[in-house]
């Protein structure tokens, strides 16, 4: 019987088959019951005919647009990220216990792929080593994790690492950098790659058996493991992330073409600024304001931005490249710019007192903050000065002067903002606030401290002048029906809904649910507990909550900003959604050269895909960036107490975000007391089955720092005495995990395969 049939049945026991195309939300429920389906299954369980099947596949084609579903065969689909019931996978380390852990050969997302744990093999495939591949049957458990039972061992590839480089007498051993990695791989003499003892490299895994280490040879030497600039450079690898241009792209962007000023409205007279952060290296975007003569209390803004699409045009050296890495990236000690210096910290920055080419949108709004009316133009600008986020906001406040045109221009600026706001309001933007956190260097180029970014009305006001800009590029590609590559953010996935309902009875925040969900209803929440113990869990669970935004030709609409309309227009420098849409806009507006080719929105689509997924990997990238960096500050606090919130629970331990520095570390199951210790994953905790014990989310506790590596990002925490809860009664329902590893080898492996089998019992979440 396939994994296919099971639920099927299973759905007609529960309700009749309904007739007529279901809905988007009923589709999408279906399909994630079943793991997946074909176009002729869901026409049977829905009673679709004739018509009715093509409109199944133009919404199963917008699904899968939209990255809610992926293609499975010819006909087939299944939920975006879920892996098939048969797969090929990899082996790729050898748990503590002795056994492989996996993953798929075929992902094709940028998101870090599910964990697969192997079942015992069969006589068929043997002992499985690192590097080899098996055809297995995958079964999906409820915290997102594979079983994986091997059919038949495939033909090898090659699997790439990341790691520090040790010299041995046998030639030397290479400690992979990626978290939670406990396998070191053996390096022969003729493969060491002439790296030295404490480089970072990059290494291809060789084939071997499970027996003893693992083979590997050296690829690639990145730098030394004593390098302030060690962290970025691991992220940069780690991910694949494109850093060195193709010598094209750099000769043509050194020789990039004077700008046409004839053409161009002449906004030179203007005292328009640039306002960034302090460490900014690139400027791409001015503001100016003054009051709108023609509407009392109401504002005309001028919001301009680098043209870039005068000196990238499409299908050249510097487009292609800009396609490829889709977007910047920004470490705290670099950036890896999506388009050469020459441009983006050159031609296209708005330099101060420096004429620069420029697409400006003009914006007229009242005083509630609603958009009137807009116009874009190309025009030439030269920037009135540069601002820091700090300046503006002393001189708002009156702790410093600007000279004469800025110091009539600023409060300008900051009237406009405050229509703006009260326009924000009203909409019921999303108001989640969580700290970022801010790496700063010593003299040394070594880690002074890490600070909490102060959030200034300055940066509010740049972000709601160019929200309201992105919005008129939208809207005005909207009217005159030309492509346009829209920055969607759709509603939260209701079972997630669901769960943070009752994860917030825990807290006494009741949810309504049955009611159609809007941001207010998440802003009420924030309201109760702002300023509480929880202010920050609480924002984390609601942001867990959200989907993911993304890139699409096809408009959703913004959930997050409570717009119907929303584009990416500000920062063509570093996004290259942007860039699209300045293309777009220069040929719906005949503003000349540089504009998208007629039939080029045919690939919005496939452009959608990837740049979101470049997004993706650029913001994973980041964020583990600044888990090294937190994790190499704290390596001098071993031993040290932290107080914090378990702000994760996964069968294996307890994630822990410590409340002074944000850092994140796992307390691993093993370490928690003498207990046996099941996951109950609706519950969110770990319960221990002699004890009662209960660890859950949002938890307060006291640990100690006991283990911190810089170069994976890892932080080790033991557990003081703090809020386990004693539970008495009857025992709790849980779905039956691995134990700790204090049970004997023989009885874990035991344990492992039953526990496996009642997870496949479990209902599946969807990804």
């Amino acid at each position: 019987m396939t994994p296919k049939k099971r639920p099927r049945r299973a759905s007609r026991q529960q309700k009749p088959a309904p007739s007529g195309l279901p809905d988007r939300d009923e589709l999408l429920r279906f399909i994630a019951a079943n793991g997946s389906a074909d176009r002729r299954l869901i026409a049977r369980e829905f009673g679709l005919r004739g018509p009715q099947r093509a409109a199944l596949r133009a919404l199963l084609r917008e699904l899968e647009n939209e990255g809610l579903v992926e293609r499975q065969g010819r006909r087939g689909v299944r939920p975006a990220g879920q892996l098939p019931p048969v797969a090929v996978i990899e082996i790729t380390a050898i748990d503590a216990d002795g056994d492989p852990l996996a993953r798929p050969v075929s992902w094709q997302h940028d998101e870090k792929p599910p964990t697969i744990f192997v079942e015992s093999p069969g006589s068929r495939t043997g002992d499985p080593g690192i590097g080899d591949r098996l055809l297995a049957r995958l079964s999906a458990m409820p915290d997102g994790s594979y079983s994986a039972k091997p059919m038949r061992k495939l033909p090898s590839g090659p699997v790439q690492i990341v790691g520090l480089y040790r010299t041995s007498p046998q030639g030397g051993r290479i400690t992979p950098l990626e978290r939670g990695s406990r396998n070191e791989f053996q390096v022969a003499t003729a493969d060491t790659g002439g790296a030295e003892d404490g480089a970072l490299v990059t290494a291809t895994v060789l084939p071997g058996r499970r027996a003893g280490l693992a083979r590997a040879s050296v690829t690639q030497v990145i730098g030394s493991a004593d390098d302030p600039h060690a962290i970025s450079l691991i992220a940069i690898h780690t991910a694949d992330i494109p850093h060195i241009f193709p010598e094209e792209a750099l000769v043509q962007a050194a020789d990039s073409p004077a700008f046409d000023t004839g053409q161009r409205t002449d906004l030179r007279a203007l005292p328009l600024v640039t306002i960034d952060g302090a460490d900014a290296r690139d400027f791409d975007d001015a503001v100016f304001a003054e009051p709108d003569r023609e509407n009392p209390q109401g504002w005309h803004i001028i919001v301009a931005i680098a043209d870039v699409a005068w000196y990238v045009r499409p299908g050249d050296a510097l487009d292609r490249e800009a396609y490829r890495r889709g977007n910047s990236v920004y470490f705290p000690d670099r950036v890896v710019p999506m388009l050469p210096e020459a441009l983006s910290n050159g031609l296209c920055s708005l330099r101060p007192r420096e004429d620069r080419p420029c697409l400006a949108a003009h914006l007229w709004i009242e005083a509630n903050g609603r958009l009137r009316r807009h116009r874009f133009e190309r025009a030439v600008m030269r920037s009135a000065a540069r601002l820091t986020y700090e300046q503006a906001q002393a001189a708002r406040d009156g702790h410093e002067q600007l000279p004469g045109p800025l110091a009539q221009a600023l409060p300008h600026l900051y009237g406009a903002y405050a229509a703006l706001t009260a326009g924000r309001k009203r909409r019921g933007a999303l108001e989640i606030d969580l700290p970022e956190r801010q790496v700063i260097f010593g003299d040394d180029n070594r880690i002074s401290e890490i600070t909490t970014l102060r959030r200034l009305d300055s940066h509010r006001l740049i972000e709601e002048f160019m929200i309201t800009a992105n919005v008129a590029a939208a809207q005005t590609l909207d009217r005159r029906n030309r492509p346009c590559m829209y920055r969607v953010h759709d509603q939260p996935d209701p079972e997630r809904v669901q769960e943070l309902a009752q994860i917030l009875k825990e807290y006494d925040l009741p949810l309504a649910l049955g009611q159609v969900v809007k941001p207010a209803i998440f802003n009420r929440i924030i309201d109760k507990i702002r300023g509480e113990p929880t202010e920050r869990l609480i924002n984390q669970l609601i942001l867990r909550t959200q989907s993911q935004a993304q890139y699409s030709p096809e408009n959703l609409g913004h959930f997050g900003l409570a717009l119907r309309q929303y584009a990416h227009f500000t920062s063509p420098i570093r996004r290259y959604a942007d860039l699209l849409v300045h293309r777009s806009l220069i040929a719906a507006l005949d503003l000349g050269e540089g504009a998208l080719a007629e039939h080029a929105g045919a690939d919005f689509s496939e452009a959608g895909r990837h740049i979101s997924a470049t997004e993706r990997r650029a913001t994973a990238a980041e964020r583990s960036t600044l888990d090294r960096y937190l994790a190499s500050f704290l390596a001098d606090r071993v031993g040290a107490t932290f107080s914090g919130h378990i702000a994760g629970v996964a069968r294996f331990g307890l994630f822990v975000t410590l409340g002074d520095t944000g850092a994140d570390g796992l307390v691993p199951i093993s370490r928690l007391p003498g207990d046996y210790y099941n996951h109950d994953h609706r519950r969110h905790a770990l319960v221990g089955e002699r004890s009662g014990r209960v660890y859950r989310l949002g938890d307060p506790v006291e640990v100690r720092l006991s283990e911190a590596d810089g170069l994976s990002g890892s932080l080790v925490l033991d557990l003081m005495e703090g809020p386990a809860q004693l539970v008495g009664g009857p025992r709790h329902s849980r779905a039956r995990v691995t134990p700790s590893n204090r049970v004997k080898r023989a009885g874990r492996a035991k344990t492992k395969r039953s526990a496996r089998k009642e997870a496949r019992k479990a209902p599946v979440p969807r990804h």
